[in-house]
């Protein structure tokens, strides 16, 4: 069958910091394309609306699968579903990914016979099914993991081994446009998925059922040396939590001489407790590491179950100044906070030599503060799920939050991308710039552009045509009972490539970041 996937464009954030590939897509397209069918991807981050419109005219596609980590796109994909109908009638369109996972239902109903079906969970098992069903001429009720008008199929089923299928990167146009800050360009890999912390604004763990897999380290080397870009970004929800992982990785790419520059994602804890692997992959090129500290006090710890001390992030903070490595640190904006919080943080910000980012405190589907808070929402315009706006009340006016949210991050980017670190990065961007690669000079100079306090407030005056649904009044209580209610996939997947980690304080664990491989 000929099959395009399609990528949303960029959120507001990654209209500054980052542009990643869409691994996930990739992978998914590797599985359909390993089943025999012809396969494009548009990105529509890097590409327009009116090319995604000529590839549906010239391709004319048999199924169309977008897909949808983040709520902020559900309009977009909706939009994209309409035009595909109209152009091929009889083109399935299909909608799949993290955060359509867990309000498939209410979207598949908003899409009013544009959408036939939204795969939940995993999507390179998924997709092989549901286009083995179409290709026989059957129905898709029985694939895992579809949701039509018609029910739902059985539940998802997760791959018992991350090894495969390899990311289809060759699909992908206009490579150089991806970057993370100076790694520019840079290419994404994974080394493990699933999270086995419990965060309560986080939906990682409800996505993978607190399941944690890890790639084989011959599988690993062998995507690693398939990469060209001399820059990869480790997407895994937290990195090295197995130390001795991270080590038989790292022999895998030193007997195979790979040497490349690495950011990642981890957290304090992790850092601390397993510092032999960090160092060693100090040496192999680990340049960048992103901490999600959240709160630089016990109380907001506490509150978003972090599991972590204050005084362990920031002995996690001197430990990686001491092995060389330029730490991101997110702080979780609060709603609640007044001029005076924002003031702590920004003397915070300027105190540290960290990069610190600021993400607003959001209510997602398949989190646990989505139970708690959904009732208070002041918006459920899907677009302004994006971190970066307030949907539930404020305790300053909203256009003085916002103001005040601004000014923090405006402080901030002075300190990190203003005129004295474009002097100091001369050596990085010259040698991007010899390359062609203008991704990381161009950040430097769209920070109000992009982040002012008169756009934040005029995106909540936009007509809205699509709301996220509210879940079930008996659902929306602060007790929810079993847990297990929550996840997407059921049961972890069988076979060595599969463990379970506690997530306790005292046991080897954690993650935060919303999942982008693997899903559709």
């Amino acid at each position: 069958m000929r099959l395009l996937l399609v990528h949303p464009s960029a959120l507001m954030y990654s209209e500054i910091f980052l542009r990643l590939e869409p691994l996930g897509l990739e992978r998914v397209a590797g599985a359909a394309r390993e089943a025999g069918h012809e396969v494009r991807v548009v990105d529509l981050q890097v590409l327009t609306v009116r090319a995604l419109a000529q590839e549906v005219r010239s391709f004319r596609p048999e199924a169309v699968g977008i897909g949808l980590n983040y709520l902020a796109n559900i309009p977009e994909a909706l939009d994209i579903s309409h035009a595909v109908k109209r152009e091929v009638p009889g083109c399935f369109v299909f909608l799949g990914g993290h955060s359509v996972s867990f309000v498939a239902d209410d979207v598949l109903e908003q899409s009013r016979g544009a959408v036939d079906a939204v795969l939940r969970g995993e999507g390179e098992p998924a997709v092989v099914s549901l286009l083995e069903a179409l290709r026989d001429g059957g129905g898709v009720e029985g694939v895992p993991g579809a949701v039509t008008t018609g029910g739902r199929g059985p539940a998802p089923v997760m791959l018992h081994s991350i090894d495969s299928p390899m990311p289809a990167r060759d699909l992908m146009r206009h490579r150089r446009k991806y970057f993370i800050g100076e790694l520019d360009p840079c290419a994404s890999i994974e080394f493990t998925r699933g999270c086995p912390w419990d965060c309560s604004f986080c939906s990682a763990w409800t996505f993978y059922g607190r399941s944690y897999r890890k790639a084989s380290p011959e599988a690993a080397g062998h995507e690693m040396a398939s990469i060209k870009e001399p820059n990869v970004f480790i997407v895994d929800d937290v990195a090295f939590i197995r130390p001795e992982h991270g080590h038989a990785i790292a022999d895998e790419l030193e007997r195979r001489k790979i040497r490349k520059r690495y950011y990642l994602e981890t957290r304090a804890d992790v850092l601390l407790r397993n510092e032999e692997v960090f160092q060693r992959w100090a040496k192999l090129g680990l340049s960048y590491m992103f901490l999600g500290m959240e709160a630089i006090d016990a109380e907001g710890l506490d509150l978003y179950r972090k599991r972590v001390s204050p005084d362990d992030n920031f002995r996690a903070l001197e430990r990686a100044r001491a092995l060389g490595i330029d730490v991101a640190i997110n702080l979780i904006v609060d709603p609640a906070w007044d001029e005076e919080r924002f003031r702590v943080v920004r003397e915070f910000a300027l105190a540290v030599p960290e990069i610190v980012h600021l993400t607003v405190m959001t209510p997602y589907p398949g989190t646990e503060i989505w139970h708690t808070e959904a009732r208070r929402l002041t918006t459920r315009d899907y677009r302004l799920f994006d971190i970066q706006h307030a949907v539930v009340p404020t305790t300053l006016p909203l256009d003085v939050f916002y103001r005040e949210l601004v000014r923090t991050q405006a402080v901030i980017n002075r300190k990190h991308l203003g005129l004295r670190t474009a002097f100091g990065a001369l050596r990085v961007l010259g040698g991007n710039l010899s390359r062609g690669q203008t991704n990381f000079a161009s950040m430097l100079w769209k920070f109000n552009r992009v982040y002012n306090p008169d756009r934040q407030m005029a995106d909540h005056r936009r007509a809205v045509r699509y709301e996220l649904p509210l879940p079930p009044q008996s659902a929306a209580a602060a007790d929810i009972g079993d847990r297990r209610r929550l996840y997407v996939h059921t049961r972890p997947a069988a076979g060595r490539a599969s463990e379970r980690v506690t997530g306790k304080a005292a046991g080897p664990a954690p993650a935060e970041a919303a999942p982008e491989a693997g899903t559709v």
